[in-house]
């Protein structure tokens, strides 16, 4: 009897040539569509029904089934929730991560697990490295695409049942496997950003949600400088778009911000407020620790641990010391000085190739600046 592998369709190439591989390798194979945000303003922005449209035609071309099923509101109240306490509260979240760990390998495994499924699979590019005990999550092939820093946060038991058909293959071989099956979505483009933000501007959608709450631009000595419209506006390391140009006694050069300082809800000082922090120095962006919490291990850790870690994807490999504290909370010191270390991020950890966990980045050289206010 054939295991019965669910595969998440998206429409795009690498989820459908993931349901090729798979049919080929003898698995019963059915495709499940996740819808994760209703799209309560039409589809100006939001592709949800074009992707539908093509997991749907892909799915007739593989001769497969294609189940549909609603997660909007578990994304809500999972997802998305904490991505805006996150932005109110200044840090810079990474929903992606978060979605893996909430979404896909927890709702949409258990629903999988509801219609018989062996397996779950995904389009990731990550692969499995060794097999029974020793075997590890792994970085992909293809370095450029390897997805690796986003299943971190994922609990290791919830992947047991995981497969990641892609983890071998450039990504060139898997649109040139798509176009030669005949798959008409071999040339698609990648998919960036989140669907419910499509192509608008990000300002844009997250006034939809928070409202803007002006406050002061300072530099980091706590000189006022101007008034920003709100810290969720701004991003650690940005230059662009924080209109500082023409300063009296200041040098024409760029402004980076540096800092996000959300006010103290129980300071009731009137001259209090949320404080952007930007600097003409960008080596004050660097850093070369930071705190973490929320770590998720694969393998467990014997700290003091040397190992390599990314705090962004695609980023290169850091060398790095990670010592545990009692409550759990990770201090991580680098070899080199990091840029623009962001709180709300996350860390990944690795032993070469093997990922062996992560963490929520807490607290960084920047925000934890002594800020004369």
């Amino acid at each position: 009897m054939k295991s019965k592998v669910i595969v998440g369709m998206s429409g795009g190439v690498d989820s459908s040539v993931a349901a090729y591989l798979l049919i080929q390798q003898a698995y019963e194979v059915e495709g499940l569509f996740m819808k994760n945000w209703e799209e309560d303003d039409g589809t100006e922005y939001c592709t949800a029904k074009e992707d539908f449209a093509d997991a749907e035609q892909v799915c007739a071309k593989l001769g497969i089934p294609l189940r549909v099923a609603n997660f909007a509101a578990e994304y809500w109240d999972n997802v998305f929730e904490d991505f805006l306490s996150d932005y109110k509260a200044g840090h810079t979240p990474n929903p992606d991560v978060l979605c893996n760990r909430k979404i896909k390998f927890k709702h949409f495994a258990a629903y999988a697990n509801t219609l018989g499924a062996d397996f779950i699979a995904t389009g990731h590019y990550v692969r499995w490295q060794g097999d029974g005990l020793t075997r590890r999550l792994a970085k992909a092939k293809d370095a450029s695409k390897d997805q690796s820093y986003f299943l971190q946060a994922v609990p290791s038991q919830a992947l047991n049942n995981s497969l990641f058909p892609l983890g071998d293959l450039l990504k060139t071989q898997v649109r040139a496997m798509a176009e030669k099956v005949g798959l008409h979505n071999h040339q698609r483009k990648d998919s960036t950003g989140l669907c419910f933000i499509g192509e608008r501007r990000f300002q844009d959608f997250l006034g939809r949600f928070i409202n803007d709450k002006k406050g002061r631009t300072v530099d980091p000595q706590g000189r006022r400088l101007a008034e920003h419209n709100g810290l969720h506006n701004f991003t650690i390391g940005q230059r662009q778009g924080i209109a500082l140009g023409g300063l009296k006694n200041r040098p024409e050069a760029p402004w980076y911000v540096v800092a996000k300082v959300a006010k103290d809800p129980n300071d009731t000082k009137d001259d209090s407020s949320d404080r952007l922090v930007v600097s003409q120095q960008a080596t004050d962006l660097d850093g070369s620790w930071l705190r973490a919490s929320e770590a998720n291990w694969f393998v467990e850790p014997k700290c003091p641990l040397t190992c390599s870690a990314k705090i962004r994807y695609r980023q290169s490999d850091q060398a790095c010391r990670v010592t545990q504290a009692a409550n759990g909370e990770l201090l991580v010191k680098f070899d080199s000085p990091q840029r623009a270390i962001a709180n709300g991020q996350y860390i990944a950890l690795y032993d070469g190739d093997s990922l062996l966990g992560g963490a929520k980045i807490k607290t960084s050289p920047t925000s934890a600046l002594q800020l004369k206010f």
